[in-house]
């Protein structure tokens, strides 16, 4: 039961990207009304993800995102991941030049319909993003008692 492989959340990215190491990928993006596009990293973040008959624990790392850059959502069967990390620069600081360019995050999931989707619970805490998904009742594993005689 504990083997991640027999999970029903699958990563639904290209079979050729291993799903071990953060991957990126540019992304073209507007900045607000400029009609100029600036290229843009997006990172598949990398997961755990923990199995037990109560229901599946997703760890998600990224780095530098705030709760308020995260957009955690579920549609049609699909868990969605963004979030953009946040460059802190201190105020009384003038940037000359900047080669670090705060990535965008992005995953994505297919959730079996064994888990109970609406009864998602979800923590940021130091850059971990933690997502609890429990399995519908009449999805967990019973004991069924037997009668002799």
């Amino acid at each position: 039961m504990s083997d991640i492989a027999n999970t029903q959340v699958t990563t639904s990215e290209p079979a050729s990207v291993p799903s071990t190491q953060p991957q990126t990928q540019p992304q073209t993006q507007r900045t607000g009304d400029n009609a100029s596009q600036a290229r843009r990293p997006t990172v598949v973040p990398p997961v755990d993800i923990v199995e037990d008959a109560a229901g599946i624990t997703l760890f998600a790392d990224l780095p530098g995102v705030t709760r308020d850059s995260l957009d955690v959502k579920v549609h049609d069967g699909h868990l969605f991941i963004e979030g953009e990390a946040i460059v802190d620069v201190p105020p009384n600081l003038r940037v000359q030049h900047l080669e670090l360019q705060a990535p965008r995050f992005a995953r994505t999931f297919a959730v079996s319909a064994d888990f109970d989707t609406a009864k998602i619970e979800a923590n940021l805490q130091n850059g971990v993003l933690r997502l609890t998904i429990p399995r519908r009742e009449e999805a967990k594993p019973r004991r069924i008692v037997v009668n002799a005689g």
